[in-house]
């Protein structure tokens, strides 16, 4: 795109969750943020809730062109050919938000998104949601409560290795099937930070949640590499600021929205949410480690190596 192009130039951003989420405010701010630091030369139309793609259609769409921004979950990823966005599906890798940040904000963070670019994808940044818990129609206090649910994840080969040391049969579904799934009977369970749960209404058809806290979901805000490297440069900075600013907005905002989504489920009456006591949280953990040696070989041992080294997590003493 030449310095003297059309303007405005017109971004398509989708997401597959609805705008009320960390996620779909942050596009909103990224969005609001890009017209007024370049001054209306850019216009980016967000389209949310898998209103554009879904799933397993939006990362090809990006590729192709005929989208220029995404904000995918880390595991969709793999889609591209590269595991080792994997290494943070692994459960119980991360203590907090600040541990997480250390990989995330810090040259290894930077070294993964740079991995993007021979498939044509620029990446820009990383999202939180937040960490995940487990929801049912049963109560889920112990390791044989979860013994053959058909508990829906996203496409990752570490999920479903993490599922089945619980003794459950994971099911790779699309996040915006994931209601009706669970409605009909489909699958049984699900694993979500609060904030999915309230806004997809998941508490609707689940009676249980179990706050796990067991694993990571967050994101990679990514661009068609093409059309990023051909913007102006003066346009560029300004989105790469925009891009900056939404990242700390969303960043930000992530626990507030889940910590409040939470509590709205819990005044809606209809799931009834349990606490692990340290007893039944150890068991479940122990069990769940398991997936990082099993998993390792397959998203690179020197990327695993590298997180936990950032991150100060000793397998050995786990």
């Amino acid at each position: 795109m030449p310095a003297n192009a059309k303007l405005p130039i017109v971004i398509k951003f989708s997401h597959v969750v609805t705008p009320d989420t960390p996620k779909g405010k942050a596009a909103n701010y990224f969005a609001q943020r890009a017209a007024e630091l370049t001054e209306g030369a850019v216009s980016v139309e967000v389209f949310p809730n898998s209103t554009l793609y879904k799933d397993k259609d939006e990362i090809q769409a990006l590729q192709l062109g005929a989208v220029q921004m995404l904000a995918p979950s880390l595991a969709k990823l793999t889609q591209l050919g590269i595991h080792e966005f994997e290494v943070f599906d692994l459960p119980y890798l991360f203590d907090d938000i600040q541990t997480l940040h250390r990989v995330t904000e810090g040259w290894l963070g930077a070294n993964l998104l740079g991995r993007l670019e021979t498939k044509g994808v620029k990446g820009l940044a990383f999202w939180d949601n937040g960490f995940k818990s487990f929801s049912a129609n049963r109560p889920l206090h112990d390791l044989p409560s979860f013994k053959g649910l058909r508990i829906r994840i996203q496409p990752s080969k570490v999920l479903e290795a993490q599922i089945r040391t619980l003794g459950a049969q994971p099911s790779a579904l699309p996040f915006s099937g994931t209601y009706q799934a669970l409605r009909t009977g489909f699958i049984d369970g699900a694993e979500n930070p609060h904030s999915n749960f309230f806004t997809q209404k998941i508490y609707e058809v689940q009676k249980h949640i179990v706050l796990t806290n067991h694993g990571y979901l967050g994101y990679a805000v990514i661009a068609n590499k093409r059309f990023w490297d051909n913007l102006p440069a003066r346009i560029r900075y300004q989105l790469t600021q925009a891009i900056g600013e939404a990242t700390e907005y969303a960043n930000r905002i992530a626990q507030e929205e889940n910590d409040q989504a939470l509590q709205k489920i819990k005044a809606t009456g209809k799931t009834r949410i349990y606490t692990l006591s340290a007893a039944e949280r150890a068991e479940l953990r122990r069990a769940m480690l398991a997936t990082h040696a099993k998993m390792a070989p397959y998203i690179g041992q020197s990327v695993v190596n590298a997180v936990y080294e950032e991150t100060g997590f000793d397998p050995n003493k786990q």
